[in-house]
């Protein structure tokens, strides 16, 4: 696979945890969440994206979001649990993107703010539309998706590499 293979990066944010007591790593889904996880993934399948590789945070909401929204995808991707994704910064992130192999065409990302927001904002250089302008006034919310593509081997994405083709959030009327 060549290093100019158009690659796409789904970053999800995980979706609204319960505010409970117990630590955050382990807090579990809310209500809310539990509903808007397979909207994510509903809109994932609609949109096209079936992604080769999904790097998911180890906490307990990642977790229950990715397995509620990759429930609605026609197939199911090979699945990594990556305690470094947990509160990562975007650098942390981008390295754990360098680190994808080359016979990955699409993946997931499936974390948390500041982080993923931060990603996202960091790594488009161009977008479709009003996309960028979209994603920066929302905030990057719980269940909240953006994707991006890049035409450059997986090793070479950097700040400004990616193009925001797509941005989603449980509250998108369109």
């Amino acid at each position: 696979m060549s290093a100019d293979t158009t690659r796409r990066v789904v970053i999800f944010r995980h979706a609204k945890a319960d505010r409970s007591d117990v630590d955050d790593h382990d807090r579990p889904l809310a209500e809310r969440g539990r509903k808007e996880a397979p909207a994510a993934g509903r809109w994932l399948a609609e949109f096209g994206i079936t992604p080769d590789l999904a790097l998911c945070s180890t906490a307990e909401h990642c977790r229950e979001t990715w397995k509620l929204a990759v429930s609605e995808l026609s197939q199911r991707p090979r699945t990594k649990y990556d305690d470094r994704l947990y509160e990562a910064s975007q650098d942390e992130l981008i390295t754990v993107l360098n680190e994808i192999s080359e016979d990955v065409n699409d993946a997931v990302l499936i974390g948390h703010n500041p982080g993923l927001h931060s990603l996202a904002d960091a790594l488009t250089g161009e977008a479709d539309g009003d996309l960028q302008t979209r994603m920066d006034r929302s905030g990057f919310p719980t269940s909240a998706v953006a994707v991006l593509t890049f035409n450059r081997s997986w090793s070479d994405v950097k700040h400004g590499a990616g193009r925001l083709t797509a941005f989603w959030t449980p509250h998108t009327l369109s």
